[in-house]
């Protein structure tokens, strides 16, 4: 239906299209909400929507959509590299009114209870000038005739899921390039780190319906370079940089005492997991490799 990612060229267990059209909705957030009256202007701008995700997704934020229930969208983005939220998996659920386009989706985020970045609330809610969740003006906001769901995503993974969240608070803007400002704006990372990898440790143990292969398969590949970056910032390598090059916290530095603590803990519960996913993975992925051998057998 749609090119094919997240498959390793040594590996071709479960290919998971970037966008795809699936039946059961019934863990989605908004599964109660009636669409309401919707006219065939709405049906044809969803299914214009369901075009360009399929022609235009970046390779990172995949979508699932439900042939029963059009107005509904569930979508993972993974966590870009260079900010505390590389490697995580951050799931979405996207409803559109019957009003849509006239005004922006609702999207509720699976924050299980955390609140990891000031854009993204413990309640789900997701604040973003393109939702009108979120100050702005003009072009930053919500336009009928120009904005789309694919807009939106990126939007999450590029401007909410950046390498400095603290400045994504209003109040905090000011204070960007100054000595006070990059000192919180570190230690707002490491937060932020440790509550990805909680978040982590939730999509392992309870991956959203229809995303279980991507889960699975996404943290089979990153198992290594997650639990390394969990050694380097651990030893005292700054949040988002490079786990070889990167720049060192000053060590006498008491938050990150605390922080290392914590993060001690996490990476424990993370290895466990990790190799627990492991095991499923590569049974899975043999159980998948038998079931397509055809073996013959002829009479002597």
């Amino acid at each position: 239906m749609t090119r094919t990612e997240y498959v390793s060229e040594s590996d071709g267990y479960n290919l998971f299209n970037q966008f795809d059209v699936v039946q059961d909705f019934s863990d989605h957030y908004y599964a109660k909400n009636s669409p309401g009256k919707t006219t065939k202007d709405w049906v044809k701008t969803i299914q214009n929507e369901w075009k360009l995700l399929q022609k235009d997704l970046p390779e990172s934020i995949y979508v699932r959509a439900y042939e029963d229930r059009i107005d509904l969208l569930r979508a993972a983005i993974v966590g870009p590299a260079g900010t505390p939220y590389h490697d995580g998996l951050f799931f979405f659920d996207v409803r559109f009114p019957s009003e849509y386009p006239q005004c922006p989706p609702k999207v509720h985020y699976h924050s299980g209870g955390l609140r990891l970045n000031p854009n993204l609330y413990e309640s789900g809610k997701v604040c973003l000038s393109l939702l009108n969740t979120w100050w702005g003006t003009g072009c930053e906001k919500w336009g009928k005739s120009k904005s789309t769901i694919l807009q939106v995503l990126v939007s999450i993974q590029g401007l909410v899921l950046n390498d400095k969240p603290y400045f994504n608070e209003p109040g905090n803007k000011n204070s960007a390039n100054t000595a006070p400002g990059e000192k919180n704006s570190l230690a707002y990372n490491q937060t932020a780190f440790l509550l990805s990898c909680r978040t982590m440790l939730y999509s392992l143990r309870k991956p959203p319906k229809h995303f279980e292969s991507l889960v699975s398969h996404h943290f089979h590949e990153r198992e290594r370079a997650i639990l390394d970056a969990c050694s380097a910032y651990g030893s005292g390598t700054v949040v988002g940089s490079s786990s070889g090059k990167g720049t060192k916290y000053t060590r006498d530095n008491r938050s990150f005492a605390d922080f290392k603590k914590s993060l001690e803990k996490y990476t424990e519960l993370l290895r466990k997991d990790l190799a627990a996913n492991r095991t499923r993975f590569l049974e899975l992925t043999r159980d998948s490799s038998a079931a397509d051998e055809i073996v013959v057998f002829t009479g002597s």
